[in-house]
């Protein structure tokens, strides 16, 4: 079981989250406290994942709001919670929460071997508080042990991040900074 914590570095909030590995699969259990845009928000998250980190199924939960289960088959195809097929998503294999630091650690982690050179990846970016998804194209390269570009490929956004041995996160810049 890993354990770990964010905080936002501008602003008030906590991540807090418990990552179970277990016999071909990994699970991650999240709990995020932030604001979007001034407008508080508790939110949820479950993400499962095969022994790859590929993303097989999300379910985040917002306070007193909007719940979203997502189902993949770790090859790129995505569902609802019914099981009808999202086409819109279709290619993305990693899923990228808007408040988590966490899922970051997704691609890294899936990607290890090959973050030598820069890696363009589809996700399904989720909003949250609103639950709203879309594909969205980013990017990571390693630079050296401790630290990864993250490119956010549709608006040019590029952010230097720093992480531990397994791929999580320690500082966003201007985002997150992990606590302990």
């Amino acid at each position: 079981m890993t354990i770990r914590r964010w905080i936002p570095e501008l602003g008030a909030g906590l991540e807090h989250l418990v990552v179970h590995h277990h016999e071909g699969a990994v699970t991650a259990h999240g709990l995020v406290i932030g604001d979007d845009e001034g407008a508080r928000f508790g939110a949820s998250y479950t993400i499962e994942c095969d022994s790859a980190w590929h993303v097989r199924r999300v379910v985040v939960d917002v306070a007193g709001g909007a719940h979203l289960t997502l189902v993949a088959d770790g090859a790129g195809n995505w569902y609802d919670e019914a099981g009808a097929p999202l086409a819109a998503l279709a290619g993305c294999i990693d899923i990228d929460l808007t408040a988590s630091c966490f899922t970051n650690t997704l691609p890294l982690r899936r990607l290890a071997h090959v973050l030598d050179r820069r890696q363009a990846i589809d996700v399904a970016w989720v909003a949250v508080p609103a639950l709203s998804v879309v594909k969205a194209s980013q990017a990571y390269t390693r630079l050296d042990a401790e630290r990864v570009l993250f490119e956010s490929v549709g608006t040019g956004f590029q952010a230097e991040l720093t992480v531990d041995a397994g791929g999580f996160i320690l500082r966003y810049p201007g985002l997150f900074l992990r606590t302990e």
